[in-house]
């Protein structure tokens, strides 16, 4: 069992990032998409991690790099198909995160039926705040989140919009993939998403407990 102290530094050890799309109905219909009749599921690499002071690198075969402002739950206690009323004894606890997505990227593979990777798993595309713990947050299914570029609101919403709740989540990826230890799940992000460009500075909050900052460069 890793200690506390390790589960402060998931990033530097946990060993996958699961993430939720279109899991508020808003953002699913502002990038014309359908809303899911269950999790739509991809994943992002370690490498993907990126702490505050350094920067978010844009793809350089990328022109409309997104960002996208999520609740992440990180895992502190492993499993394989866990039930849905045993799902939060294995959250440890959160972090603020970013889903920063390459779109053309994502809409030209999705035109072509090929998988997203190129679109969201490069060096950079998770920003993560310090870690949250769990007692820090009693009520993860009704926080706000917002996100701002160069000091102007693009994003804001509540996680009690999400379409599949974070126990569904935990048991519905455990049943496929089971979870580990310092796992990281991001749980899908509210409407606003919008392009940055190389110099902007991206602020992010969990309203009342957490906030972080990045700026957007070039390789």
């Amino acid at each position: 069992m890793a200690s506390a102290r390790n589960l402060n530094r998931f990033w530097e050890w946990g060993r996958k990032i699961i993430c939720v799309g279109r899991n508020y109905a808003d953002h699913a219909k502002e990038l014309k998409n359908a809303i899911p009749s269950e999790p739509v599921l991809f994943l992002k690499p370690p490498s993907a991690y990126v702490k505050e002071g350094s920067p978010i690198l844009l793809p350089v075969y990328s022109t409309n790099l997104h960002h996208e402002v999520e609740l992440g739950v990180v895992i502190g206690r492993g499993g394989t198909a866990i039930p849905q009323d045993a799902a939060m004894e294995h959250v440890a606890g959160y972090a603020l995160c970013l889903d920063m997505t390459a779109r053309d990227v994502q809409e030209e593979c999705k035109s072509k039926g090929l998988p997203w990777t190129l679109a969201k798993a490069f060096n950079t595309s998770c920003p993560v705040s310090e870690f949250i713990p769990r007692d820090r947050l009693p009520d993860p299914g009704n926080v706000r989140l917002w996100l701002k570029v160069n000091d102007q609101l693009r994003q804001e919403g509540s996680t009690s919009q999400m379409i599949f709740s974070i126990p569904f989540l935990i048991s519905y990826i455990s049943e496929v993939i089971t979870l580990e230890e310092g796992d990281l799940i991001l749980t899908g992000t509210p409407r606003g998403v919008s392009s940055v460009q190389e110099h902007d500075e991206v602020q992010a909050g969990i309203e009342g407990i957490v906030s972080m900052t990045f700026r957007v460069d070039r390789l």
